[in-house]
């Protein structure tokens, strides 16, 4: 299987990078082909810049070379993973960024020529993931909605179907979380990828 895996935390001794490198190990040792992107060691702009805004809805909206690559994978894939930190109870600026300059006309979705509506372009993509650690407890980030979880999860599979399996890991309470507790986590995080 080709798998989309894309990570964003500034920070490359973090408990999130560990995260990102078991899921990329165990994934790669499972047989897939792994297209592993670590946004701030790629040097990704987050940013949409005017052009690119207006290159949005012409003929080639993408026009920065790194965003050409990130694109060439998501048309291959047949999986994402998304491993992150959540902050402000929603998706880095890097992630969104990400999202926002990758999945574009032409690769997440086109518009039908008679009607104009929307129309999916991400059928191949057949399971979305998402791993990620929240400062706050699980209740209260319910009580907030989980925004990047309903972005992944939701938003992104009217892309890709409604089909789409969907597995969500998330470590609540990171700020107070024992070492013990860590190394579940990144334990439960292992063994989930061994199944797929």
């Amino acid at each position: 299987m080709n798998i989309v895996v894309v990570h964003a935390h500034p920070s490359p001794g973090s408990f999130n990078r560990a995260l990102f490198d078991v899921t990329v190990t165990v994934l790669t040792e499972r047989g897939h082909h792994v297209d592993a992107f670590d946004l701030y060691a790629d040097g990704f702009q987050p940013a949409m810049s005017a052009e690119e805004r207006v290159a949005y809805h012409g003929e080639d909206p993408v026009i920065d070379p790194l965003v050409a690559i990130y694109s060439q994978a998501i048309d291959r894939a047949e999986a994402m993973v998304f491993v992150y930190p959540t902050w402000w109870s929603g998706l880095p600026a890097m992630m969104k960024g990400w999202l926002e300059k990758s999945m574009v006309p032409g690769v997440a979705f086109g518009f039908d020529e008679k009607s104009g509506k929307v129309k999916p372009r991400l059928q191949h993509v057949k399971r979305i993931a998402g791993v990620t650690t929240y400062g706050s407890s699980r209740w209260h980030i319910k009580l907030m909605n989980d925004n990047g979880r309903r972005t992944l999860l939701r938003a992104l599979r009217v892309s890709t179907g409604f089909r789409t399996r969907t597995t969500w890991l998330g470590l609540y309470g990171i700020d107070t979380a024992s070492p013990a507790r860590r190394a579940a986590f990144l334990a439960k995080v292992e063994q989930e990828f061994r199944t797929w």
